[in-house]
């Protein structure tokens, strides 16, 4: 088994980060209730001991694993509102990063979703939940607020309110693609866009 000194935290915690992101793949496929550190390790290049090193159980996996690609997640439309000059095209590009990110990752958000719910059950997963969603809130009222500035209008509804609305629609939106529904992203589009146009005051 490989040997890490504890008493070195940042190479181990590189290390976690490492075998965490190389392992998110086969945690997305397999979900949480078909996961354990044996399992990982057979659908991996890692064996069952390195894996039980660094992790002391699946959980701990896991939730580093869907913590580094939250991390990622909330920068996914920093570009776009800087490059946005207009309403309609920050509206173009957000609807195009929300498409593509609801086809290219969809197994990596079913994990997110099932992580969510799982937290309803497993208080071990309730701080690092509400971490994640608080910054996917925030990100998405980045993009409302980016939407309001260019249009010269408050948004109309607070930040939660708005993340419950867009997290609503994506969701709906990855099921239906994962069911094979052909018209998913272009649906959740169009809702997204009537969406963030009411979520923005004065704005009919």
């Amino acid at each position: 088994m490989e040997k890490v000194s504890k008493s070195r935290p940042d190479k181990f915690a590189e290390r976690r980060a490492e075998l965490g992101e190389a392992t998110l793949q086969t945690l997305a496929t397999l979900g949480y209730a078909r996961t354990s550190l044996r399992e990982i390790a057979q659908n991996s290049v890692f064996s069952h001991g390195v894996l039980h090193y660094y992790f002391k159980d699946k959980t701990d996996l896991i939730l580093c694993s869907v913590r580094q690609y939250k991390a990622r997640c909330v920068t996914r439309y920093d570009q776009v509102m800087v490059e946005a000059a207009s309403v309609d095209q920050l509206m173009e590009g957000f609807l195009q990063a929300l498409g593509e990110t609801l086809v290219t990752e969809a197994t990596l958000h079913r994990l997110w979703y099932d992580l969510r719910a799982q937290a309803l059950f497993e208080p071990a997963f309730r701080d690092d939940v509400a971490a994640i969603d608080k910054s996917l809130e925030q990100m998405i009222f980045r993009v409302m607020s980016r939407f309001a500035e260019l249009a010269g209008t408050p948004v109309s509804v607070p930040a939660a309110v708005a993340y419950a609305v867009f997290d609503g629609l994506f969701q709906q939106g990855l099921m239906k693609h994962l069911s094979g529904d052909e018209n998913a992203v272009a649906e959740m589009q169009q809702q997204v866009r009537w969406t963030a146009t009411q979520l923005l005051a004065g704005k009919q």
